[in-house]
């Protein structure tokens, strides 16, 4: 039993980041009929903005501390991050905590790089075929990868946990099990629980707010809602640009997870879009439905005693799956009838 939850959990976790680069593939997809190819970009986008954003934090400067001698006897030089010797203490609680707090960078600016990218060059593929939309969007990720390493490097770049956060949680108390039976890592608790909040945050926008409900019309009849006066492309646009900070906030808070580098975008690219035609293209429930499912599929198949009876499995289950459900139910779990046929 403990196994199993501790598999579990892993699955949600990992299930989570698929759900959420899966969701604004979605979104996109939904809304403007655009295979988004640079979408993976947008994640690794967001993890880089989590890195910017702590070089800035860390900017040091040099002081010199007479009552600290070199084994010689010379005042030895002090390095101190900037923001610490300006605010104290709680400079250096922002430095702790820069993973979390470079959200606050991140929505803004993957905002106007979602409504740039859509605006710049996305809309003029409207109406082009699903190949060329492909190839231009490819295209546009390879820039942005190169862009990248161009400013950071090829290697990958680790971010610390904040302190506070870091260690495990009893799980197992929770649940009622001997105190430290099943114990998992406190920030992978939070990743899943951030997930969550995003998911239901992304549905609430769309089900419960006028401008939701409105986009949500368009992505069904475009052309009855812009001819009662809506002017659906904005609006769309908006979508678009709330696709990239979903990728972009899911980005940030991966980067304790796994360090960025700049082909983290095509890594991930690949799952997600197995996630989005395994829950159905266009459907929203359905790419968050079949993230968590591969998720965990794929945790169990990580399994020691799995890989021994199949050894490799683990890195084929996902697509394994997918051929299966795709046999079964050709539009996906959840996809909807006319969307990417004929």
């Amino acid at each position: 039993m403990n196994v199993f939850l501790t598999q579990l959990l892993n699955g949600l976790d990992k299930g989570g980041a698929y759900a959420l680069i899966a969701l604004g593939l979605t979104l996109v997809f939904g809304t403007l009929g655009v295979v988004n190819f640079a979408h993976g970009a947008l994640f690794m986008l967001g993890c880089f903005c989590a890195v910017a954003f702590r070089y800035l934090l860390t900017i040091e400067t040099v002081t010199i501390d007479p009552e600290q001698l070199s084994p010689w006897g010379a005042p030895l030089e002090v390095k101190t991050p900037v923001i610490q010797a300006w605010l104290g203490d709680f400079g250096a609680v922002l430095v702790d905590y820069s993973v979390p707090i470079s959200i606050l960078l991140a929505v803004p600016l993957m905002l106007l790089i979602g409504i740039a990218m859509e605006r710049g060059l996305i809309k003029h593929f409207y109406k082009r075929t699903h190949a060329e939309q492909i190839l231009v969007t490819f295209g546009l990720a390879i820039v942005l990868a190169e862009i990248v390493k161009t400013f950071f490097g090829p290697n990958p770049i680790p971010q610390p946990i904040p302190t506070a956060l870091r260690g495990a949680a009893d799980v197992g108390s929770w649940l009622g099990f001997a105190p430290h039976a099943i114990t998992y890592p406190w920030w992978r608790l939070i990743y899943l629980m951030f997930s969550g909040v995003v998911i239901a945050g992304v549905f609430a926008f769309l089900q419960f707010t006028t401008y939701g409900m409105v986009v949500r019309a368009g992505m069904a009849d475009r052309e009855a809602v812009s001819i009662l006066g809506i002017n659906i492309d904005r609006r769309f646009t908006v979508v678009f640009g709330l696709a990239a900070v979903v990728a972009g906030v899911a980005g940030v808070m991966y980067t304790p997870l796994l360090a960025p580098n700049y082909m983290l975008g095509m890594d991930f690219l690949v799952l997600s879009f197995v996630v989005v035609v395994v829950g159905g293209m266009g459907s929203l429930g359905g790419a968050v439905a079949a993230g968590f499912l591969l998720g965990i599929l794929q945790s169990f198949a990580s399994m020691n005693e799995v890989r021994a009876i199949f050894p490799g499995i683990d890195q084929v289950i996902i697509y394994l799956v997918a051929v299966v459900i795709l046999l079964v139910r050709p539009r996906g779990l959840m996809g909807r009838r006319g969307v990417m046929e004929g």
